[in-house]
């Protein structure tokens, strides 16, 4: 339990202090969102070039994991997003957010501490592969419908401005260019790399400040449902899926299905609000992010004790 508070505490105290930032007036939100833009458009796009090159591809790639854990994110995704846009009559890209929030983990801050340190070396390959389901099918077919929900004018001109928006996306771009560079083993030169790794250590830190300051002056009312819906999705019906997910297709290591498990019972990404931001959401999604990743601290535990 302290180590799993070791973990988070600092999560909280960076939001805290963007937080108190924002509320004593020492940064206006201009300047925050101004910190989000550099989050997405630079950070965040280095953090996911990084995390698929530590590795050789071929090395770690399993087909039965990636299947597994795929597929069981794609349905509590499908999930979240019914729920939300049937149910409770949401917006194409408030729903697309729904989803994602429920089905891509903070993998890289969260997650891979945990798994670390409850089954060893297998966090490693559980967060790579991990890493290539959330950024190649997740937060891509995410951002696909939240950009569609931002477009009008009949479906062909939403799906020509949708795709517009998609190959400029500076996340998307990243991904892209890391897979391509992993497949053909190709690298970066070191000063390219270090610039690239400078960059990526930026983006949780700045992210979480960020947070923190979209809440200050955020009003909870109305708030209730949605970030009960995320909460419930992301830390309960996700592990549950992709565990279920295993059973069916069964890893050839019981340990790294372990693994994949403890990922997916981690609160939701820490730049999910970011993301938000892009249509109007990042009040939601903040307020989403910091109550799962508050009440992660128990959820993690009992999956840590269910997966022995």
């Amino acid at each position: 339990m302290l180590a799993i508070l070791g973990i988070t505490a600092p999560i909280f105290i960076l939001i805290a202090i963007g937080f108190f930032a924002c509320r004593s007036g020492l940064i206006s939100r201009d300047q925050a969102a101004g910190m989000g833009r550099f989050v997405i458009t630079f950070a965040l796009p280095a953090l996911v070039i990084r995390a698929l090159l530590e590795r050789p591809f071929a090395e770690v790639f399993d087909w039965f994991y990636v299947l597994a854990y795929g597929l069981g994110s794609l349905l509590v995704f499908g999930l979240g997003y019914a729920f939300a846009r049937l149910v409770r009559k949401d917006s194409l890209s408030g729903s697309a957010m729904v989803g994602l929030g429920v089905s891509v983990s903070n993998s890289g801050f969260i997650a891979y501490p945990i798994v670390a340190m409850a089954l060893g070396s297998p966090a490693g390959v559980a967060l790579a592969l991990g890493m290539i389901i959330e950024n190649v099918l997740m937060i891509p077919l995410a951002l696909t419908l939240a950009e569609l929900g931002r477009q009008s004018g009949g479906v062909g001109k939403a799906l020509r401005g949708t795709a517009r928006s998609l190959i400029r996306h500076p996340v998307l771009v990243a991904i892209t260019a890391a897979l391509l560079m992993a497949i053909l083993e190709l690298h970066p030169p070191p000063v390219a790399m270090r610039v690239i790794d400078m960059l990526a250590t930026a983006a949780a830190p700045v992210a979480l400040f960020v947070i923190g300051a979209s809440l200050s002056g955020m009003k909870p009312g109305g708030l209730v449902m949605d970030v009960s819906q995320v909460a419930v999705g992301k830390l309960i019906l996700h592990p549950l899926m992709v565990l279920l997910c295993f059973t069916l297709l069964p890893v050839s290591n019981p340990v790294l299905a372990s693994a994949g498990v403890l990922m997916a019972a981690a609160p939701m990404m820490s730049i999910y609000p970011i993301l938000g931001a892009r249509y109007g959401l990042e009040g939601r999604c903040a307020a989403g992010l910091v109550v799962a990743t508050v009440l992660s601290f128990l959820s993690v535990s009992v999956f840590i004790w269910a997966v022995g």
